[in-house]
């Protein structure tokens, strides 16, 4: 089969599975749904039948796993191109764990209860991490290489979980709190709360698309690309800036979901090789089904209650990262 065809073939294949969870996301919960009231109740919005409210009430949880699952798809895919690490995820900067730090000082110290409180605190920890990391990795010669980059963020990543344990451990509340935070969980979610990541969200997906010819000249190596007129350090940065907004947008509303990043784009590139002009495109594809299916079977796992998607991601994408890392000893991107 030639190429093109693959292409398409995966990506109405993704489109199905992607449109088959989203039923199953509207339609299961702790009132099961039956599908053809769930077309109904979206065909029927007003309808004021019990079935309809219920579904309307899903919507927002999914859409918001939509998104989610899309956001951390295109951030793996372009931190793995910015470092050139096949086994770099979206924590690669140490943005989790400074939207960690952040929410974890705002329940200890200040008092905070409410999520948009949350985002705009987790928000802001990711964001001077990320500038922080980029910041030691621009230090001595070279400016911020892969390497120099990949090294920064898990040395800033491990001493501000150190930070996080140091302020939670001694009181059990404030443990209490953020362990619900930083499990990772798409639950409650509201169009507020939606509306107030969607403009970070839209310019990180618009960068991504932007930086794509750029970041396949990169992947050649920083030498080449230089002398095919690629500005490095800019396209690094701005691709860095990227992935550290769809990362950062989604960990401050769900707190950080882990292996989405990871699993989607290498499993892209297994299938139609390394060219971001598929890779990103479908890691957002594939990174929204794995989502919100991790999400529907969060709930079929944890009946009556449900399990936390990020506790659903972190099981399916263990084993998956063993291979990779296994693999990326003998082969690099």
């Amino acid at each position: 089969m030639k190429n093109g065809q693959r292409v398409i073939g995966i990506t109405l294949l993704g489109m199905i599975i992607l449109a088959g969870c989203m039923l199953a996301s509207v339609a299961y919960g702790s009132n099961l749904i039956p599908i053809g009231q769930v077309l109904q109740a979206l065909q029927n919005p007003d309808s004021g039948t019990f079935e309809a409210s219920v579904v309307w009430a899903r919507i927002p949880r999914t859409v918001f796993g939509v998104l989610a699952g899309a956001a951390l798809g295109v951030s793996g895919a372009l931190m793995q191109a910015v470092t050139r690490n096949p086994i770099a995820d979206p924590s690669v900067l140490g943005v989790n764990t400074g939207a960690s730090l952040f929410v974890v000082i705002g329940i200890a110290w200040m008092h905070i209860t409410s999520s948009q409180q949350y985002i705009w605190l987790a928000f802001a920890g990711a964001a001077l991490t990320a500038v922080f990391v980029y910041g030691i990795a621009s230090v001595g010669y070279g400016g911020p290489t892969s390497i120099k980059l990949a090294l920064a963020g898990t040395a800033t990543g491990t001493a501000l979980s150190a930070l996080v344990n140091t302020i939670m451990l001694p009181d059990s509340s404030v443990m209490k709190e953020f362990r619900f935070w930083q499990v990772g969980s798409i639950s409650g979610t509201s169009w507020g709360e939606i509306r107030t990541i969607l403009p970070y969200l839209l310019v990180g997906f618009v960068l991504a698309v932007i930086l794509i010819p750029a970041l396949n000249a990169l992947a050649l190596g920083d030498e080449l690309a230089a002398g095919l007129g690629v500005n490095v350090q800019l396209v690094r940065a701005l691709a860095a800036l990227g992935g550290v907004l769809l990362c950062a947008a989604t960990t401050a509303l769900a707190g950080p979901i882990g292996f989405v990043g990871l699993m989607v784009p290498h499993f892209v590139r297994l299938t139609l090789g390394a060219d971001l002009k598929t890779v990103i495109p479908l890691s957002a594809l594939y990174g929204a089904a794995l989502l919100v299916l991790a999400d529907v079977l969060g709930r079929v796992l944890g009946s009556p209650g449900e399990l936390e998607v990020g506790i659903v991601t972190a099981v399916l994408g263990a084993p998956v990262f063993i291979l990779v890392a296994k693999k990326a000893k003998v082969r690099s991107l």
